[in-house]
């Protein structure tokens, strides 16, 4: 599975939320699995989309036919628009599947990685960071994918921004003393991203 993960500064809010309802278009196109979004809680104006296909191919299928004649309702109603797609690796939790309907709040964590700690990171990731999460009250679901260049995604669903935040104030300081997570980290970004219903397609 494929994840493509757009964040953007909207200039026109009115315009950007009418545009993005035409994206309902996609569930025709061949491989697509899922797409949703929503304004970023941290910073104003900030919006996130995450859209995820069943593989590189059907994404630039769709990319070379349908995809200009969709985003054309939106143009000029956004700006520092950055797109990147990632590979995914593993399910957060179990059973991940590309669902926003009964999540309120995604949280993601976007880390470039040393090149000689890469694997270091990955199994953190899978045996301590994953379970931590897992087991944390309305924590959802999850995945975890990469991209060329050291690059890493974790994109969780939590069913809302409260639990969320007990998650991080218990748990997130001590693990990533114990995974040692500042040895791994080349830069570490995140944001928590409140979904839009009218955005799920």
């Amino acid at each position: 599975m494929l994840v493509k993960w757009i964040r953007c500064t909207v200039v026109d809010r009115r315009g950007f939320e009418r545009g993005q309802r035409k994206w309902a278009g996609l569930p025709g196109e061949p491989g697509f699995r899922g797409q949703g979004g929503g304004w970023s809680r941290l910073r104003p104006g900030v919006a996130h989309v995450f859209s995820f296909w069943e593989s590189r191919p059907f994404y630039d299928s769709f990319m070379a036919r349908s995809h200009d004649r969709l985003a054309a309702a939106q143009s000029g109603t956004f700006k520092d628009a950055q797109a990147k797609l990632f590979d995914y690796r593993f399910d957060v939790k179990t059973g991940f599947e590309p669902r926003f309907t009964d999540a309120d709040v995604v949280r993601v964590a976007h880390s470039r990685i040393r090149e000689d700690r890469v694997e270091h990171y990955a199994l953190m990731q899978e045996k301590v960071w994953n379970p931590a999460m897992a087991g944390s009250p309305g924590m959802l679901r999850g995945m975890f994918g990469e991209a060329p260049g050291n690059e890493f995604l974790v994109l969780s669903m939590w069913q809302s921004a409260a639990e969320h935040g007990k998650y991080r104030a218990e748990r997130v300081e001590r693990l990533a003393l114990r995974t040692q997570l500042a040895a791994d980290v080349v830069a570490l970004t995140g944001d928590v991203v409140d979904l839009e219903a009218a955005w799920t397609v």
